[in-house]
């Protein structure tokens, strides 16, 4: 795939906003929208305190390995779709990895995840297992897998495919769709949904944050979280507030 066909349309200050909501904002946004399967399922960054995870989903598929072809030498090949993909994919993307929700061996390890942050990559998941934990560890490098897995790839996985539709943790991730990790979790958004959903996910979090407040004020959750015609006036008047001492300041 070149480039071109790679291109998101996020814009840069959504591509901001998502930095700055949480996963859980986001399932909701999309169950709103109709989207119930979203969430990558059984797996957690390896490095909770790492930078939160906007990219586009760039994409590696396994089979199972078998004998014949899966050989220490195959690593050798420049043409092997793991390693190709490690140097093809694009800065600012995400490394989406469908390792059949088997962590038996790992999906890839701290060399090529390194050199992958090291060119500007947005971050990897797979629903498998990664190697060289301890290391991923120090990275201030979003990571997410199922769990540790020091056993190389070609124990038990084939890669096969590069850039095409993938399951990951029963979640169907197409190439360009926008993929957003925090300490939570996985989401994955349609690209074509990517910037409606961020503006209303940057709105559901400052009218969450409001509520947050209400709430250590006293208030019940009653008529207020989901609001009621009194509580969303009470915010609007909230938020005009705000922008008068933007404009006075």
């Amino acid at each position: 795939m070149t480039s071109e066909t790679l291109a998101s349309p996020l814009s840069d200050e959504n591509r901001v906003r998502l930095r700055a909501v949480s996963t859980a904002t986001l399932t909701t946004a999309l169950f709103k929208r109709g989207f119930h399967n979203v969430c990558v399922q059984g797996v957690l960054p390896v490095n909770p305190t790492a930078a939160r995870m906007v990219g586009e989903a760039y994409t590696l598929r396994y089979i199972p390995a078998r004998e014949d072809l899966d050989h220490i030498g195959v690593f050798s090949d420049r043409g092997h779709p793991q390693r190709r993909g490690v140097e093809e994919i694009p800065a600012e993307h995400v490394m989406v990895i469908d390792s059949r929700k088997d962590a038996r061996a790992a999906s890839a390890g701290g060399i090529l995840i390194t050199r992958m942050m090291m060119r500007g990559v947005a971050g990897v998941v797979t629903d498998g297992g990664f190697r060289d934990t301890p290391d991923l560890q120090t990275l201030d490098f979003p990571c997410y897998a199922a769990r540790p897995s020091a056993p190389t790839n070609l124990i038990h996985h084939h890669a096969v495919d590069l850039n095409v539709p993938i399951a990951c943790g029963d979640v169907a991730v197409y190439p360009g769709d926008i993929v957003v990790g925090d300490g939570e979790g996985v989401v994955v958004i349609p690209a074509h949904l990517a910037n409606q959903i961020a503006e209303e996910a940057a709105a559901m979090t400052v009218f969450e944050d409001w509520v947050d407040g209400q709430v250590r004020a006293g208030r019940s959750t009653f008529g207020l979280y989901p609001p009621d015609e009194a509580t969303r006036l009470a915010f609007d008047a909230w938020k005009d507030s705000l922008a008068g001492k933007g404009a006075g300041s």
